[in-house]
């Protein structure tokens, strides 16, 4: 198809060359050439599955090629969050590993296995599936797509809000390698190694290795240990062969161990006067300290919690690619991938002091998942059309246990028998996923172009949750000796779900930089079973929960103006959200102790505007814009309410917000490149982010609700000539600016009080030094 015709050495550039509309080119790899002469280089992405220019594409993608977020001293992939518009991607609470992802609305805060993410995460096209382990950080990196809006059509697997697309890059024809040390705040010392060869005429093989650290950013007074700590590394090993000019073959294997200690957040309300007689004398060490000992502390960053430090989040995979180019026009892929994971722990400490108010206990194992899948693909490109047909199978399963302890909360209820109640959960969930899916470009005319797509899914679960109450610290399923006094739930069942999700778009090219865009599409997220489900409290819990699908409308431009001088990329959008799935936990008026509940809460509205602008005012200097605008209201909200002594079914909707929904948020930065001739050449990028004001849950809650803020950044880059030597040195969060990114929020009496805010880094500096050969 002409629009997407491509030449070799172009697409060699657009493998370091970031998207014009999100950010200036990385004119410091070159320093010899005028940052003009990268202007007029296009930009190759597989935002649909196949390459193509990025202006082509009728969705709203941005991107950030891996040399960019270098350039930015961007150390994982929630950098994102600042350079993206609507974007929201962050550390979830209680973790360092563990993601929260949204895209104008649309996501999912809760980690549980199990419950699937609204926005899928793909790694060379390999879904995956749990949120664990999934804060990838930034090295031996191609580029980083971001698709926001529904990517039912190509991508399927959760991508109701949208997609991020980690890409890493094929070998090189020649050796090559590269070795980088940073050095920072918090006693950071990271070592990132990489490098490819050829072997012979057909092979090559190529692998990265990255060892990071960093001391915490808090103590915990109880244990004496960091919080918010990083003692990670990664690794990944990658060979490719071509036995034809027509057959391309690439295995990768990856392993990725994170023993970082827990995030345990800071406890933003003091301790209840109730447990101050005696206050902890219940502990298992037997604290005999007043409460009034532990205080709302200072720094957001330090906690006394009395379990949790103990964290390790593995992560490993292996996937095949395999290319037969059948002719000019054809082309079949297969990508077939197994991973798995697993997260060790001794649990969560929700109350944030050392006696157990209200813990949560884990087993070796807090979590385990794996999953295989296969993809199957016919690439078509023609004169005047092009697209891809194709088939993918995902077997996942995902399963878990822990214990919520609540000796000290049970003592202080009223009409409770027992002061020392534990409430065991575990659960498991298998999932098979079937879909085939089709998307069709076809230039009805040299400037008019009509883009048809669909898949058919259907996803079948097996879903078993065994609850129950115990008398004493600890259940058998934690190791525990408690009593039995109470069975909640204990169910096995079957769920099956099927959905056709379409899209439609029609595109037209106003000129040869430049084209307008409106498009529909419709996403989908499959049903399931909630692990934590109380079946006494909630009976409806063991029929599991129903899917939610979103149709969305957006009209778009893209383009570029004044001989490349400023590019442009907006989007409108308007999105029906039916079925929106949400999790709601509270105290049991029967005193089963905590019900969680997963509910389908009805239906919502959201609209909103986006922006990506950069303006090259002179050859070496360029200021860049993004800006995003989300208006998210609930039409029709029904929640479990409690009336005393049950749950009823009541509409909300007026007191319920959309959670990690900023309604404004965008970057303002610029880049200043200084050539230095022979000596190379020196990139300065500084910018300011800002996101409004943000509830951490659906209910707002003035305590964890966090009010607008801005982050300062900024990095000086020296690159020598030849780019063999690379010299950074990066400044983020340069105003030391205190922001949640998550939150606990269980308060009152029963719950000890324990509302628990989960804050973002501090400021940071970070030297780095590179070689490349």
């Amino acid at each position: 198809m002409n629009r997407m015709t491509i030449s070799t050495m172009s697409m060699a550039l657009m493998a370091n060359v970031s998207l014009i509309a999100v950010t200036p080119p990385a004119v410091a790899q070159q320093s010899t050439e005028a940052a003009s002469d990268f202007l007029l280089e296009e930009i190759v992405v597989t935002a649909r599955r196949r390459e193509e220019s990025l202006r082509d594409v009728p969705v709203a993608v941005s991107v950030q090629s891996g040399d960019q977020l270098d350039l930015k001293g961007a150390a994982d992939i929630t950098a994102l969050q600042r350079l993206t518009p609507n974007l929201t991607l962050q550390v979830a609470r209680g973790t360092n590993s563990t993601l929260t992802s949204f895209i104008r609305g649309i996501g999912q805060q809760d980690p549980l296995w199990g419950f699937e993410p609204g926005v899928g995460l793909y790694v060379d096209d390999v879904y995956i599936a749990r949120p664990q382990g999934a804060i990838l950080d930034i090295f031996d990196i191609e580029r980083i797509e971001v698709l926001r809006g529904p990517q039912g059509t190509l991508y399927g697997r959760n991508t109701i809000g949208g997609a991020v697309k980690y890409v890493t890059a094929r070998l090189g024809a020649e050796p090559q390698a590269k070795v980088r040390a940073n050095v920072g705040s918090y006693g950071q010392h990271d070592l990132i190694v990489s490098g490819s060869a050829p072997v012979g005429d057909r092979l090559a093989v190529g692998g990265a290795f990255a060892l990071f650290n960093r001391n915490g950013y808090g103590t915990n007074h109880f244990t004496g240990n960091d919080t918010n700590n990083k003692d990670a590394w990664a690794g990944r090993l990658t060979m490719e062969f071509m036995p034809s000019d027509q057959l391309f073959f690439r295995i990768s294997a990856d392993r990725t161990e994170d023993n970082s200690n827990a995030n345990h957040g800071h406890r933003e309300l003091a301790v209840p006067a109730a447990f101050s007689v005696p206050p902890f004398t219940l502990a298992p060490f037997s604290l005999d300290i007043p409460a009034d000992a532990f205080p709302v502390q200072e720094d957001v960053y330090d906690t006394w919690a009395g379990l949790g430090d103990t964290n390790e989040v593995i992560t490993q995979g292996i996937s095949l690619l395999a290319e037969w180019t059948l002719n000019e026009h054809y082309t079949i892929k297969s990508i077939s991938a197994y991973r798995d994971g697993v997260t060790h722990g001794d649990g969560i400490d929700f109350d944030g002091t050392p006696a157990p108010l209200l813990d949560i206990v884990a087993p070796e194992s807090v979590y385990e998942d794996h999953q295989y899948s296969e993809e199957l693909q016919l690439l078509i490109d023609h004169d005047s059309w092009s697209g891809v047909v194709g088939a993918y199978y995902m077997d996942a399963v995902a399963q878990g246990a822990f214990d919520t302890v609540l000796a000290l909360a049970a003592a202080a209820i009223p009409n409770v028998p027992t002061p020392n109640l534990t409430q065991g959960t575990s659960g498991r969930v298998e999932t098979k996923s079937y879909a085939v899916f089709a998307d069709i470009d076809i230039d009805l005319s040299t400037r008019w172009h009509l883009s048809l797509g669909g898949r058919w899914t259907r996803d079948e679960k097996t879903g078993t949750v065994f609850k129950a109450n115990y008398l004493g610290l600890g259940s058998p399923i934690s190791g525990g000796t408690g009593i039995l006094i109470q069975p909640l739930t204990d169910y096995t069942n079957q769920l099956a779900f099927e959905e056709f999700t379409p899209r439609v778009s029609l595109a037209y090219d106003m000129s040869d930089t430049t084209n307008i865009y409106a498009s529909y599409s419709r996403g989908f997220k499959s049903g399931g079973f909630d692990m934590r489900g109380d079946a006494f409290a909630t009976p409806a819990t063991m029929e599991g929960y129903d899917p939610e699908t979103v149709e969305t409308f957006e009209l778009g431009f893209k383009g570029s103006l004044f001989n490349n001088r400023l590019s442009l990329a907006t989007a409108l959008f308007h999105a029906s959200y039916d079925g929106q799935q949400v999790t709601s936990q509270q105290i049991n008026a029967t005193n089963t102790g905590v019900v969680s509940f997963v509910d389908n809460v009805g239906k919502s509205t959201i609209k909103g505007a986006e922006l990506e602008t950069t303006a090259f005012l002179t050859d070496t200097f360029s200021i860049n814009v993004t800006l995003g605008y989300t208006d998210a209201a609930f039409d029709e909200y029904l929640a479990y309410v409690s009336d005393g002594t049950g749950f009823v079914l009541t509409n909300v909707a007026d007191d319920r917000v959309f959670q990690n929904t900023p309604k404004w948020n965008g970057n303002v930065g610029f880049s200043y490149m200084v050539p230095l001739d022979s000596r190379g050449s020196v990139n300065i990028h500084g910018a300011m982010s800002f996101r409004s004001a943000t509830s951490m849950f659906e209910t707002p809650v003035d305590e964890i609700n966090q009010d607008a803020y801005q982050l300062l950044d900024l990095s000086v880059v020296w690159t020598s000539a030849g780019d063999h030597w690379r010299v950074g040195l990066h400044g983020r969060n340069l105003t030391n600016t205190t922001y949640r990114t998550g939150a606990y929020n269980f308060p009152g009496l029963a719950f000890g009080d324990s509302v628990i805010g989960f804050y973002g880094p501090p400021r940071t500096v970070t030297a780095s030094i590179e070689y490349r050969f």
